[in-house]
């Protein structure tokens, strides 16, 4: 692993980029969904969408997912790697997985949930990646794209620049079902958001960032496919969120506590919590059990951060993960966390 990670070039419009499921095929059970999101990454960002075998194949083995992954990052017409969703079991096309092609020509690859096994690999071998980005979730559905999602994909894409991380003001935790012919013009149940939550001291860190989905990041460490020294993370900034299955607090303070005794907590100057899922579409708890839910993750997230790291400057709330409106946050690439003028940076290049 290098500490300097290579930053990909950027694509331009008229250029092909893969489209690919390296976890679940959910192009295959929301056809219509996934179109629109074709449709839509074109109009855009001016990119013209291929698809791979494996794009919209159900239960394709993790070698045929891996052998999609590996011609993509081959094929020099292919400027950057989006996924359609997360899943589970991505921890199995890792090591099948061909480094070389990617260090010959690194191109930009967005994903997270599941995606942390790749975008983790990828920096594990020296290139960037971008945190966040699934053509079926933030492309797709509802009557249009996020203006917050459309800016942060068009900077990890095209342009790199460096933007303001704000709050949209309102969040979604699932949208309609996408067998829903309403997922194609509506959004999800959106309510207002709370400020975010500082902690910490009121300083200025600015570093390359590491982390993801923390159920996958569990996932990563046990598999032993994290460098043995947690000094590869000094200075950087951590991030962290949790997934649709909605994990209790104390679950969730289990894995933050076991990155602290593994080092990684105390090695940065930084972590970001991302705005939790509090719902889904099989526990539907009223508004009351939501704000008790982010708020259990919340206090268990700044208790915990300060009992290994109490330098560390820590925001929590920040749209990155699971909910939707959604910020793509470079991984490997630099953020900037300001605890004096409470504002999040980040830097697309």
């Amino acid at each position: 692993m290098t500490t300097d990670p290579v930053h990909p070039r950027k694509a331009a419009p008229g250029d092909e980029v893969a489209v690919l499921s390296p976890s679940f095929a959910a192009p295959a059970t929301a056809t219509a969904v996934h179109e629109q999101a074709m449709r839509r990454l074109t109009e855009v960002t001016g990119l013209i969408p291929v698809e791979y075998p494996t794009t919209r194949r159900l239960d394709a083995p993790a070698v045929d997912r891996a052998a999609d992954l590996n011609a993509a990052f081959a094929d020099p017409r292919i400027r950057a790697v989006l996924t359609t969703v997360g899943g589970e079991d991505q921890i199995t096309v890792i090591p099948h997985l061909n480094v070389d092609a990617v260090r010959a020509d690194p191109k930009p690859f967005l994903g997270y949930s599941d995606n942390t096994n790749i975008l983790s690999w990828l920096w594990t071998n020296g290139v960037a990646g971008f945190y966040g980005g699934s053509t079926q979730v933030h492309l797709g559905p509802g009557p249009g794209v996020d203006p917050v999602h459309r800016a942060a994909l068009r900077a990890a894409l095209l342009t790199g620049e460096r933007l303001r991380i704000t709050d949209p003001g309102t969040s979604e935790d699932i949208g309609r079902d996408w067998q829903d012919p309403a997922a194609l013009t509506e959004y999800g149940d959106r309510e207002p958001t709370e400020p975010w939550t500082w902690a910490g001291p009121s300083r200025t860190v600015t570093g390359p960032t590491w982390g993801g989905c923390i159920e996958v990041v569990q996932w990563i460490l046990t598999a032993g496919r994290f460098p043995a020294d947690p000094g590869v993370l000094d200075g950087g900034v951590l991030l962290v969120e949790t997934s649709e299955e909605l994990i209790a607090a104390r679950e969730f303070g289990w894995v933050l506590r076991s990155l602290g005794e593994r080092g990684l907590i105390g090695a940065v100057d930084a972590v970001l919590v991302a705005r939790p899922p509090a719902s889904g579409f099989e526990h539907r708890p009223d508004a009351a059990g939501r704000a008790a839910h982010r708020a259990a993750q919340r206090d268990t997230a700044v208790e915990i951060i300060d009992r290994y790291n109490p330098d560390a400057v820590v925001c929590v709330g920040v749209p990155f993960g699971h909910t939707r409106p959604q910020w793509i946050l470079p991984f490997g690439g630099c953020v900037t966390v300001d605890g004096r003028a409470r504002e999040v940076w980040a830097d697309y290049s």
